[in-house]
């Protein structure tokens, strides 16, 4: 009976958690359950889900990418920059963070790959030096409209409108209306899942995370699927970054610190959602939900916001503990 209780809470416990989560505010609180604020957890989740899928890329190849949170920082303030420094175009506005993206994750690749450092290791140093560069691109400032430099003379531009609607637009289907980075989000999910599940590709980059060696010797170029995750990694970083950016309206420095933490969260709370004991993508949207719900609903109840993160925790301990002991317990039965 009691292993029939926690393989029953580790297919179903995070589902039901979101459900119960939801409920628990919407009887606390009147506005909880309002259009308005439902659309504005969404698009508060799509740059967490995001990150969350880049973060689920690295670790399906069986490594864990810790620089995307800097990642975010920097493309959120090259973003910025772009346009209110330099009046870039938007094609350069957003392709310059995506390239920088890709190029963080072929070095994340480089340190783990060619020198062998342990991905750990290795995407914790470049963390430091993408979070060292971007303050130093900035000069510790953030990036806003017209903004003064430090010699007294005004930056040129702003951030535009049309890109601003990015972040902050909606999408009309008739009388329903849905927020523009929800629909990028949705999609992002939709197109990960069916890459991961029926492709080629996508049964590549599980082989080469399951059995390195074993992939090896299919004929699969383990380096090459492994490189090609930490890129993956950097690029939805990247977007992450560029809808943080048209979201707020600003190029915040450390907008990506909080946001590692609520990614991995996401991540691992996905492991439990329908048993799936593996990073998947369904798993890390609903990781992502249940976030976005605790994060609304404790500001909304006026919480104070280092509170937030104990809670945070206590979820993400719980989910973990449960999925990693039915796992183990799988594998010693089996073995």
């Amino acid at each position: 009976m009691k292993h029939k209780l926690l393989h029953f809470l580790f297919r179903y416990g995070a589902i039901f958690v979101v459900i119960g989560v939801f409920v628990y505010f919407s009887l606390r609180l009147d506005n909880f359950l309002t259009a308005s604020n439902i659309g504005d957890i969404m698009a508060s989740i799509s740059i967490v889900t995001f990150i969350a899928l880049g973060v689920t890329f690295s670790l399906i190849v069986d490594g864990f990418d810790l620089s995307v949170g800097s990642t975010v920082s920097l493309t959120t303030v090259v973003t910025a920059s772009m346009m209110v420094w330099y009046e870039m175009p938007m094609i350069v506005v957003i392709g310059v963070p995506l390239l920088i993206g890709a190029l963080v994750g072929l070095l994340n690749a480089l340190f783990i790959i060619k020198f062998r450092i342990p991905d750990l290791l290795a995407t914790l140093a470049v963390m430091y030096i993408i979070a060292g560069i971007h303050k130093t691109y900035t000069k510790g400032y953030s990036i806003n409209d017209h903004m003064l430099f430090p010699d007294g003379s005004k930056a040129p531009g702003v951030i535009s409108t049309s890109f601003q609607t990015i972040g902050q637009g909606e999408f009309y289907i008739g009388s329903f209306t849905i927020p523009i980075p929800v629909l990028f989000m949705l999609l992002a999910i939709v197109a990960a899942h069916l890459l991961l599940r029926y492709t080629r590709f996508g049964r590549q980059l599980y082989m080469t995370g399951g059995n390195r060696e074993a992939a090896r010797l299919s004929g699969i170029r383990v380096n090459r699927i492994r490189t090609l995750a930490y890129v993956i990694s950097g690029v939805c970083a990247a977007i992450g970054g560029i809808l943080f950016t048209s979201r707020v309206g600003t190029g915040e420095i450390d907008a990506g610190a909080p946001l590692l933490m609520e990614a991995v969260a996401a991540v691992f709370v996905g492991f439990s959602v329908f048993g799936a004991g593996k990073p998947n993508v369904f798993g890390t949207f609903v990781g992502a939900l249940l976030i976005g719900v605790l994060v609304n609903g404790l500001t909304m109840m006026n919480l104070q916001y280092y509170t937030h993160d104990i809670i945070k925790g206590t979820v993400l301990v719980l989910a973990l503990s449960i999925t990693f002991y039915v796992v183990n317990r799988g594998r010693s039965t089996s073995s």
